[in-house]
Order: C-alpha cells, then structure tokens, then sequence
C-alpha cells in the first residue's frame, strides 16, 4: 500500500520543452513528482519502468527515428495492455474530433490549448478520484443535494426520493460509475443504447433526468455538459 508521504507521479508527455518546463515547476509546487517525455515511444517506455500515477498526454506528438507513435497511439497501447493509470489529454482548441476520439479510446478528461494551472490542477485530482471510486466503488454516491443507494436504486434529491424510469436510471448509474470523467455521446448511446439510437435521443434522457436532479434545470450542478464532446457528473463529495 502506498505510503501518504510519497508523492504521486505524474508522467507529462509533449514535444515542447517549454510546455514540459511550465508543467513541471507548476505540478511539482503541488506535491506532484514529474518525469517527462518528449514523444510516444518515450512515453510508453516510461510507464513500463516507473510506473507513474497519472498521464498528461499531448495528441500532437511527432514521429521519431522513422516510427511515428501520436498521442492516440499511446491511449491505444495503454488500454490494450489493460493499463488503467488515468490519462489527461492536451489538446488544440481546433481539434475536437482529437478529443472525442482520446476520450473513446479511454482518455479521462481533457484539458484545451493553452490552458490555466488551476483548471488542469482540477482535472488531476478529479481523475485520480475517479480511478480510487472504480477501485472500491461504494454502495452509496452522493454530492451535494443529490444521494443515490445502488444497492437499493433509490435516488433522492434534498432529502425526497425521486422516481426515475428504468432508462434514466440506467444512464445516471452509468454516469456515476464513471463520475467526474467526460464520457462521449458515443460511448453513452453504446452503453445505455447498445448504440443504435440518434444522439437527440440522448439529448432528451439528459434533459427529462435535468429536470428530477437539479434545482435549476437550466443551469444543471451535477450533469454537466461538456460542448461538442458528451456529458460528465459532478465528483462525489
């Protein structure tokens, strides 16, 4: 078991030694210890033999020496092998098709070029969250107002349960499984769906279970939209 003294590892993966040199003096004044590398084959490379916690991964990687490994690349490899450390993919404000593809493949979350120490800060620690919850995942999710018994499957918003249809039931449970992590509409769809259902679809489920969870509808706390890409669920508390 992990020793709380030891700082968790962060392998930051990007072609730029600028982008590499700010992430490193920005996460290592957080606690973070930081290996780097500076193209795919490197990277993989570095999780075979230190074994980091986190991945903060570029999609833009170049080839080298004739091999080209991009970003997705890695992403791919990673899952294949059925490595499970999270992964945090920077990428160009241009480039969504990038993300969603990042994300399907088993990316966490993403954070856009250029971006905010504070935000990609939030995404870490929401993404090591999320990996200790599929570890020992509990019988009880709540945040904030929102509590959900999955054993029982009874939901209750402020204290009232509240009645959900089989389906919706179905796409909040995986919601929570999953809580605190960008899931696409495709993997959604393919999920709840089996995939054979028009993403309105799913834009309507999402709005029905808005109007039961949230106090303000229009302006949703706990199932956030993420535009162009799917849906996330507020962390638990």
């Amino acid at each position: 078991m992990r020793s709380e003294a030891v700082p968790l590892k962060i392998l930051v993966v990007d072609d730029e030694p600028p982008i590499r040199r700010f992430l490193r003096t920005s996460l290592s004044a957080q606690g973070y210890t930081i290996l780097e590398a500076g193209d795919g084959a490197a990277a993989l490379e570095a999780v075979r033999r230190q074994s980091p916690d986190l991945l903060v991964l570029d999609l833009g990687l170049p080839a080298v020496g004739g091999q080209e490994i991009g970003g997705l690349d890695v992403i791919r490899s990673l899952r294949v092998a059925g490595a499970s450390l999270p992964v945090i993919v920077l990428s160009s404000r241009v480039d969504e098709a990038g993300k969603v593809e990042a994300l399907d493949l088993g990316a966490d979350d993403y954070v856009t070029k250029p971006f905010g120490v504070d935000e990609l800060l939030a995404r870490i620690r929401a993404a090591l969250r999320h990996r200790l919850q599929q570890q020992g995942e509990k019988p009880l999710f709540r945040s904030g107002d929102l509590a959900v018994d999955l054993v029982r499957r009874i939901v209750t918003v402020r204290g009232e349960e509240v009645k959900l249809s089989p389906r919706e039931y179905d796409l909040l449970r995986l919601l929570i499984a999953h809580a605190g992590k960008v899931l696409t509409h495709r993997f959604i769809l393919k999920e709840v769906w089996g995939g054979e259902t028009d993403v309105q679809y799913l834009r309507i489920y999402i709005r029905q279970l808005r109007q039961k969870i949230e106090a303000a509808p229009e302006r949703p706390h706990h199932i956030l939209t993420e535009t162009g890409v799917g849906y996330r669920l507020r962390a638990p508390d």
